[in-house]
Order: structure tokens, then C-alpha cells, then sequence
């Protein structure tokens, strides 16, 4: 089970990077296919941003995964992102947490043993269904780790803790790498594991990731864009991009 879940976790830090750029001004950004429908919005702090120093900000980002008929939503098994060349992440100087750390941990023993690697809290939520009986929907905090640099790439370790029905410690990470494609400088890939023999499906997801200096953005031209591929287990793509204007200064 706790292989089965580590998707859900996966999402939120991968949804955090590639909606670096959307303001909480703005409505939320709206993704249908078939009969599937992705809602996401979040904010950064500050607007303001320097032309060309990366600049420190604050992020919050929120999604929801749901069926145009209300019913049960597929699982999602990968997703890809590729976020503007004028963002970045910086974990240099910042304590790591290891893997091994985090499992079978409570939310509290987790952010006792590993709290100085923390760089941001969260909530997630799964909807499982069975066949032959009602869904069940699941919820967690979601704590977000720092878990080094390794050969130019940046692991994220996150770590959920579930109490009920399933009593089960649940950690996983995103790796994130530079990429030279254009407009698009940061990818992050996420491989998502079955959850319940894929009866499971995420249905909400907030974060904020608010450790000082850790994720960076600059605004030479205006803008900052990202695009991102999300595939589910019945065959659905989901892929989109998004523009989110912000004010250089300097």
C-alpha cells in the first residue's frame, strides 16, 4: 500500500513547479479531456521581479482532478513538466533529508527527525473505489523535504502519513534537472505508481513550498511560461501550457 499511494505525493510537488507562475489574481486554469477535468491555481510572492537576478519567492498551488458525470476519475500515471528558463530551484546550503529517514513516520515524528530539510507543507487528498462498493475518500498532510543535489539533479522527498482507514507512512520524490529546450530551462518528471491496483485516484491537492531562497524566478520580458504532460492509466493526455504575465523591475 505504501508503494501504491507514493503517486499522490508525486503530483503535488511536480503541479507546484510547473504552476511556478500563476498568480492568485487569475482564475484557475482549466484542462478538459473527454470527460476528465484538471483545475489548478496558486500564487508567488512577490509579483515584482528582477530582469535578470533569480529572485527568491514563495509559492502556493492548489489542484483538483475530477469527471465531467461525477464519476470515479482514472489514475494518473506520469508526469512530465518543463518550466521557463527564468525559474529555477536552489538547494545549495540547504540539510538534506534521506529517504530512509522518512519511513514509517508519523507527520510528527517525520518533521522531528528531518525538520531542517523541510521547505514546505501541504495537503492531498485520494478517492479509492472498489468495484461493487461506494468510494472512499482518503486525505493526508503532505510534508516537503530537501533531499540534495546528486550529478546536476534535485530530489524532493515528500512524506504523507495516512491514520484511516490505512494506517501507513508514505514517501517519494521528484527529481528535477536543468534542460536546455527553448524557453523552458527546469524539468521535472514524476513516474506514478498504481494505487490499490489502480482503484486509487487523486482528487485534491495544496502546497506551499515558502523555505526562503529555495525557488527562484526573474521577469526580463513580462512573462513566465510553463508546459506539462499529464497520462492516465484508460489512455487519457492531458497537455497543456501556461503564460502568466509578471512585472520586471531594475
Amino acid at each position: 500500500m505504501r508503494k501504491r499511494l507514493t503517486w499522490i505525493l508525486a503530483v503535488g510537488a511536480a503541479a507546484a513547479l510547473l504552476f511556478a507562475g500563476v498568480a492568485n489574481a487569475y482564475k484557475p486554469v482549466v484542462v478538459k479531456v473527454g470527460n476528465l477535468e484538471l483545475t489548478f491555481n496558486g500564487g508567488f510572492t512577490p509579483t515584482k521581479l528582477s530582469k535578470t537576478k533569480l529572485t527568491p519567492i514563495h509559492l502556493n498551488v492548489s489542484g483538483k482532478i475530477a469527471t465531467a458525470d461525477g464519476s470515479h476519475p482514472p489514475p494518473l500515471t506520469s508526469f512530465v513538466l518543463e518550466a521557463d528558463k527564468n525559474s529555477g530551484i536552489n538547494a545549495k546550503g540547504v540539510p538534506t533529508c534521506k529517504e530512509g529517514q522518512l519511513e514509517a513516520r508519523t507527520t510528527k515524528d517525520a518533521e522531528k527527525v528531518c525538520g531542517k530539510a523541510l521547505i514546505g507543507k501541504g495537503t492531498t487528498g485520494v478517492q479509492v473505489e472498489f468495484a461493487e462498493s461506494k468510494p472512499i475518500q482518503l486525505h493526508s498532510k503532505l510534508l516537503i523535504f530537501n533531499g540534495g543535489v546528486k550529478g546536476g539533479t534535485t530530489t524532493l522527498l515528500i512524506h504523507a502519513y495516512l491514520s484511516s482507514p490505512v494506517t501507513a507512512a508514505i514517501v517519494t520524490n521528484v527529481k528535477v534537472s536543468k534542460i536546455h529546450n527553448g524557453r523552458y530551462g527546469l524539468k521535472s518528471v514524476a513516474t506514478i505508481p498504481k494505487i490499490a491496483n489502480y482503484a486509487g485516484s487523486v482528487t485534491d491537492f495544496n502546497l506551499v513550498i515558502d523555505r526562503p531562497g529555495y525557488l527562484l524566478a526573474k521577469c526580463p520580458d513580462g512573462k513566465i511560461l510553463a508546459q506539462g504532460e499529464a497520462v492516465f492509466k484508460d489512455g487519457t493526455k492531458a497537455k497543456g501550457n501556461v503564460v502568466r504575465p509578471c512585472t520586471p523591475k531594475g
